[in-house]
């Protein structure tokens, strides 16, 4: 991208700064912090579960850098580069790893620039996971992905707001049809389908800012997203479950996020 000013509104809250808020960042607004508050009101385990899915991001990037060999990413629905950001935990590993950041915000896409600026191998893109084939004819990411060689295909806590009318499992399968042999998708959904008090105040609170969550999506048909690709062990889970560190993982709230890692053969 190339430098701009960046102008926040600072009126409404943006969902990259209210999840850089969940993390403990900085990057966030009074706006963005009410808006997660008043969800923490019913569930304070928010925070921590924010926590678990960016744990479950920095496993599964590690593994897939590290052993799996992976050295390039796309990172579809990225939100700001703040908090343990792929390209950090990828170059670590290897510093010739490619990183592209795909954020549909372009206030969000411009800041993450800034933050990112000067960095080898890492671009950051305005693109919508609803509409895939933009995003995969863009000449940035085109210039840091070779889609011939494997690679991995983030989707990690988006598609919960991609609306059932836009097809969002007609979305992931143009990304995963693009990746050649070898590659991985790794993706993480927030569901509250059995869970009626968080969900209905979830909803309010998103309604009231004209934000449309769809956090009702089964497990079941969280997994489709994975349909014709091998789910890797322990497959689809709640993200403190996912090749977690501790032998008995605890439940940090009430809310649930299902993650998992796969590969296409």
């Amino acid at each position: 991208m190339t430098e701009t000013t960046i102008e926040i509104d600072t009126t409404r809250p943006g969902l990259a700064r209210m999840y850089d808020y969940l993390l403990g960042g900085t990057e966030n607004h009074p706006v963005d912090r009410a808006l997660v508050d008043e969800i923490a009101a019913t569930d304070p385990g928010v925070f921590a579960a924010a926590r678990a899915n960016r744990d479950f991001l920095i496993r599964a990037v590690t593994h897939l850098a590290g052993e799996a060999g992976i050295r390039q990413f796309l990172d579809i629905g990225s939100g700001l580069p703040t908090q343990d950001n792929v390209h950090a935990i990828a170059q670590a590993i290897d510093p010739s790893a490619r990183v592209v950041y795909v954020d549909n915000d372009a206030t969000v896409a411009a800041h993450a620039e800034s933050l990112v600026r000067g960095r080898e191998n890492v671009e950051v893109v305005l693109g919508d996971a609803a509409r895939p084939q933009d995003i995969l004819d863009d000449p940035r990411v085109r210039r840091l992905i070779d889609f011939d060689q494997p690679m991995a295909l983030l989707l990690v806590a988006v598609l919960h707001f991609v609306p059932d009318g836009e097809d969002p499992w007609a979305a992931v399968r143009v990304l995963v049809d693009a990746l050649p042999a070898g590659s991985y998708l790794v993706l993480s959904h927030v569901s509250l389908a059995e869970l009626d008090e968080l969900a209905d105040t979830t909803d309010r609170a998103f309604e009231k800012r004209d934000i449309e969550l769809n956090a009702n999506r089964t497990k079941e048909e969280i997994g489709r997203f994975f349909d014709g690709l091998e789910l890797l062990e322990p497959g689809l889970v709640e993200t403190t479950e996912w090749r977690s560190a501790e032998s008995a993982p605890r439940k940090v709230s009430a809310m649930v996020i299902h993650a998992g890692l796969a590969r296409k053969n």
